[in-house]
């Protein structure tokens, strides 16, 4: 079982007026994505997308050159620190 602190998420979102977000998931949480999406379009007013491609860490970044997105949120299966 993962934390993965969608309130924080919430937060972020709100408080920037996102109006587009992109999930990115690592295979071992991609079935979880629905219901990140469910909670998160929910609580927010944005658009929320998932990324269905690669994620081999937080260096492996989508591009997102045809599509218009004001924040990547990234989940793994450690812990960052805000930078």
């Amino acid at each position: 079982m993962y934390n993965l602190d969608l309130e924080k998420a919430v937060e972020k979102i709100r408080l920037e007026k996102v109006k587009t977000v992109l999930i990115q998931l690592p295979d071992g949480l991609k079935p979880k994505a629905k219901e990140i999406k469910d909670i998160l379009d929910k609580r927010t007013d944005a658009e929320i997308l998932i990324w269905g491609g690669s994620c081999f860490g937080a260096c492996d970044i989508p591009h997102t050159n045809s599509i218009n997105v004001d924040l990547l949120i990234q989940f793994g299966h450690s812990e960052w620190k805000d930078v």
